[in-house]
């Protein structure tokens, strides 16, 4: 669903059925954060979710807010990979075991 910042994520919920205005962040509000639609300006996740669509990677989300009072609030991802159990550096590049490349290039010489 397209957030209020006009970008396609996963976690996202809208129901605007009847006159409802009901928007919120699931991922988010699994992890019991506050959540307000200014966050979706600078939020990674649909950016991840674009780039990684591998089943095995979670998302952890956390909102801060940089350098005290000078800044706006922001969310912070980590990536976890429940098959290869290792945290992952660049979800948008994910952990790197779980999907190889699907050719090998070879070169013989006779």
């Amino acid at each position: 669903m397209k957030t209020p910042a006009g970008h396609e994520c996963p976690h996202f919920y809208g129901d605007y059925f009847r006159g409802k205005n009901v928007e919120e962040c699931r991922l988010l509000k699994s992890q019991n954060q506050p959540w307000s639609p200014d966050l979706c300006q600078t939020c990674p996740v649909p950016a991840i979710a674009r780039a990684n669509s591998c089943q095995y990677m979670k998302l952890n989300a956390v909102v801060t807010r940089p350098l005290a009072a000078l800044f706006q609030r922001r969310v912070q991802i980590q990536a976890y990979c429940e098959k290869s159990k290792q945290n992952v550096s660049e979800p948008q590049v994910g952990c790197g075991e779980c999907h190889a490349l699907p050719f090998k290039f070879e070169i013989k010489e006779d």
